[in-house]
């Protein structure tokens, strides 16, 4: 998709992160945060890995929190929520290399290799800093980015084909190496509540009860959310059921059924929180959605 929400007469908050693929295929560059940026849970359609290059942070894959460093690898399938913690108290900056992969190019990998699993639907972290798999993961994500940015000719096939040898050694580190994959943080009660609120997100849920579930103070679960992920505890549980229905709609669920798989009392509710997050309509988001999936 060439072009941005702007252009469409939208006010794009964070759906940018859905729909800025240039590639019907891959899309490959470097990304850098310093202390002062704000990154929002947030999911994509398609997806991403990254390689971490630089700086020492914590971030949150799924509902699992995992401190990542130079050398390790993030892989987020479609619809994973994700989002790096705690950036403001980075020493150095948190510098990376990244690589979006289309649903299209996942499907032709299936059909090209079928059997194969190239592309897992579940999300994954490998810590390869000091190992013999470092220097030959960072060189196939660095040549992918030099020649997404060279654009010599030729640069899109050149690109295509480092993601599959890429993805194809990811494959044999994951089936060959089992010590690569770091343990989790050790829990702590942010940790229980982001597992509650997945597993009851169709539910009911409220800070009192969530409160009482766990044996805290109200103003403790909401003085935890904002210190830790940057939104009030109401907040965060809208976002993780707006993460959820936009990968629903992506399918042929009507959106009104999908307002209350996703925990929402109603669909103007569900309206209004969806508009006010993304900056368009659960039906402007579908319609774009599937204008871009006709365009690749």
């Amino acid at each position: 998709m060439d072009h941005s929400l702007a252009e469409d007469g939208y006010s794009p908050g964070s759906i940018y992160q859905e729909l800025e693929m240039d590639s019907p295929y891959v899309d490959t560059h470097d990304d850098i945060s310093k202390s002062a940026d704000v990154v929002q849970l947030h999911s994509h359609t398609f997806y991403e890995i990254l390689f971490c290059r630089g700086g020492s942070l914590e971030y949150l894959l799924g509902t699992e929190r995992y401190h990542i460093q130079h050398g390790d690898v993030v892989f987020v399938p479609p619809g994973i929520s994700h989002c790096p913690l705690f950036l403001e108290k980075l020493v150095d900056p948190y510098t990376r290399d990244v690589i979006w992969i289309s649903p299209l190019f996942a499907k032709q990998m299936g059909d090209l290799f079928p059997g194969t699993e190239i592309l897992t639907a579940q999300p994954f972290l490998l810590r390869t800093a000091g190992t013999q798999w470092e220097g030959v993961l960072g060189q196939l994500f660095r040549a992918g980015v030099r020649e997404s940015y060279a654009r010599a000719p030729g640069w899109e096939a050149a690109v295509y084909g480092n993601t599959m040898r890429l993805l194809v050694q990811l494959t044999r580190v994951r089936a060959n190496d089992k010590t690569l994959t770091p343990p989790t943080v050790k829990q702590e009660l942010l940790d229980r509540i982001l597992f509650y609120v997945e597993s009851e997100m169709a539910q009911k849920i409220t800070l009192a009860e969530t409160a009482r579930r766990f044996l805290v103070s109200e103003s403790t679960i909401n003085q935890l959310f904002r210190k830790r992920m940057n939104v009030s505890f109401y907040h965060y549980v809208t976002q993780r059921r707006l993460i959820a229905a936009k990968s629903l709609l992506l399918s042929a669920v009507p959106a009104e059924q999908i307002c209350t798989m996703v925990g929402f009392g109603d669909y103007s509710t569900f309206y209004r929180a969806f508009k006010q997050e993304y900056g368009i309509s659960p039906a402007e988001y579908r319609r774009l959605q599937e204008g871009t999936s006709r365009d690749n």
